[in-house]
């Protein structure tokens, strides 16, 4: 498959939107918590099976401890993030839950440009100000 970053980019809109769909039922008749971690068990088994098989699991050697902290604080914020999106599915219907979690969109060029000294251009500012818009006016519809 292609290495460019736009066709993974493409992928994980696909599955993500795929997730919604197969969690918004999956959800249906047990506890949100429950059934994240049930996901992130799958997710967990799949994703090593996957390394053995392509031969990716090997001794990474040292890791720094800056590496650790940040990958232990992504981990810890896709958890919540989970949790709460599972709970979201749960209450809520996905046509909803979706686009008010696709505001982390805004939320990442917003931390991009405050803690990593990213700079979107005019364009990139018109679009993340349009997903915005977007998200806002499919989750509260009049």
């Amino acid at each position: 498959m292609s290495s460019s970053w736009q066709v993974w980019a493409v992928l994980s809109a696909v599955f993500a939107a795929l997730t919604a769909i197969f969690a918004k039922v999956g959800v249906e008749g047990i506890n949100s918590d429950l059934a994240t971690l049930i996901r992130t068990a799958i997710v967990l088994v799949t994703l090593s099976l996957i390394l053995f098989a392509t031969g990716q699991f090997t001794d990474p050697g040292p890791i720094p401890a800056k590496s650790w902290a940040f990958l232990v604080l992504s981990a810890l914020g896709t958890g919540a993030s989970w949790l709460c999106y599972f709970r979201a599915l749960k209450l809520g219907p996905a046509t909803l839950v979706a686009p008010i979690d696709k505001l982390s969109v805004v939320l990442v060029a917003l931390f991009g440009v405050t803690f990593l000294g990213e700079r979107p251009s005019l364009q990139g500012w018109i679009g993340i100000a349009m997903i915005a818009g977007g998200a806002v006016l499919i989750a509260f519809k009049g």
